[in-house]
């Protein structure tokens, strides 16, 4: 198996990705920051390099809407956005979900209005993970392109037959430019496979309905089906990634300890900030101090249970959200992680923090003030504070 070291954008290593499957379908409207890869999977098309049919629509809610139809017909179909795009899909989203298609989205995140902002912070995805979506986030262009191509294994598993989000942050990786390794095409056609749906809507040996109306004696049968089918996702997402690893020697799971196993103080994050809170534990660890990092790769399912026992044997715990969701249990990773310590009976002092919003810079000097918060409160010499926005400007600073 051929590996070739390259330097590309995440957009441009999802895109490739995207013309290494080679899908049937790609219906797309443009989004800051997540127009170039339907530019670029347009242009491959254009080029005679790849046999997707990329359809122009009018909006995002159409592109959802036409990529449930072409994956309701048996196409492999799949889609790209961010931020407002999202937002304008919220409806389709569910019914692509509840319809069980396996359908992609590319989502490059964005904060989502308003303020009218185009960076990042994940307010876009997390806005919709009650929707049924399976969801993984990627740290680096690297795992933004292993990440798409090894969706398509976990969402048209027979066990499992959701969608799945594909969420890279944008600008920081979806226009930076990193050192990646790629597969060769064949590589990834021979994982990948071909597509072969049991069911849909151009067999003429099985008539059958899509997004049927669901009254009271059904539409609570379809939730708990979704939600086996999320549990059973955990199981296939790690299976995929351990056959990934044989051909790409690079390993993957629900999420990644860094400097874990002995550590006294954590930080439990999301996406492309995990590089700069390494940077941190590296920094703390020559110093003496046992700080360690949790980093989640997938949101949806909630590996909850898994985190807790990952988190165990530490002393404090810092989780940190790139999203506000005005809670008084804090941000959506705050809220979910903190309930499944509680369960665990996990006693750890735990902390919730907002970083990020919008873009705003998040640094390792910034990590390590949040490591040295956990120490003084696990020392008793300070009060614990809940929900502390990171790098918040006061008036003074103005």
């Amino acid at each position: 198996m051929a590996q070739q070291k390259d330097r590309m954008s995440g957009n441009e290593a999802v895109a490739l990705a995207i013309k290494q499957v080679n899908p049937d379908v790609m219906p797309a409207f443009p989004i800051t920051p997540s127009t170039e890869i339907p530019q670029m999977v347009s242009t491959f098309i254009a080029n005679g390099e790849i046999d997707t049919e990329f359809i122009p629509v009018e909006s995002e809610h159409s592109s959802m809407s036409a990529t449930i139809g072409a994956s309701a017909a048996g196409a492999r179909a799949l889609t790209a956005t961010s931020s407002c795009g999202l937002a304008f899909m919220w409806e389709e989203l569910y019914i692509a979900a509840s319809d069980r298609l396996p359908v992609v989205l590319c989502a490059v995140n964005r904060a989502l209005t308003g303020p009218i902002n185009i960076n990042c912070d994940h307010s876009d995805t997390m806005g919709a993970r009650d929707s049924g979506w399976l969801q993984i986030y990627a740290e680096t262009n690297q795992e933004a392109y292993d990440n798409f191509v090894m969706a398509y294994r976990v969402t048209e598993h027979k066990d499992v037959m959701l969608p799945m989000m594909v969420c890279q942050d944008g600008f920081i990786t979806s226009h930076a430019v990193m050192n990646i390794e790629t597969l060769d095409t064949d590589t990834v056609r021979n994982f990948v496979g071909d597509y072969e749906p049991e069911n849909f809507l151009l067999n003429k040996d099985m008539p059958m309905a899509v997004g049927p109306y669901a009254n009271s004696p059904f539409y609570m049968e379809t939730k708990k089906n979704q939600r086996n089918a999320m549990i059973q996702a955990k199981k296939v997402i790690l299976d995929v990634c351990a056959e990934y690893e044989k051909i790409s020697g690079r390993k993957y799971g629900l999420f990644e300890e860094y400097k874990l196993d002995d550590a006294d103080y954590a930080i439990v994050i999301i996406g492309s900030a995990a590089g700069d809170t390494k940077d941190a534990v590296d920094m703390l660890r020559e110093k003496g101090v046992k700080a360690g990092l949790l980093k989640v790769r997938v949101f949806r399912p909630f590996p909850g249970e898994e985190m807790a026992e990952a988190l165990k044997n530490v002393k404090a715990i810092a989780i940190l959200d790139r999203c506000e969701s005005f809670s008084g249990q804090g941000g959506p990773l705050g809220s979910e992680l903190k309930a499944a310590l509680l369960d665990a009976g996990n006693k750890a002092v735990t902390v919730n923090y907002f970083y990020g919003l919008a873009g705003r810079d998040y640094t390792p000097e910034d990590a390590e003030k949040v490591y040295q918060d956990l120490m003084d409160y696990t020392a008793g010499t300070k009060d614990v504070e809940q929900f502390k926005y990171i790098g918040l400007r006061s008036r003074e600073d103005n």
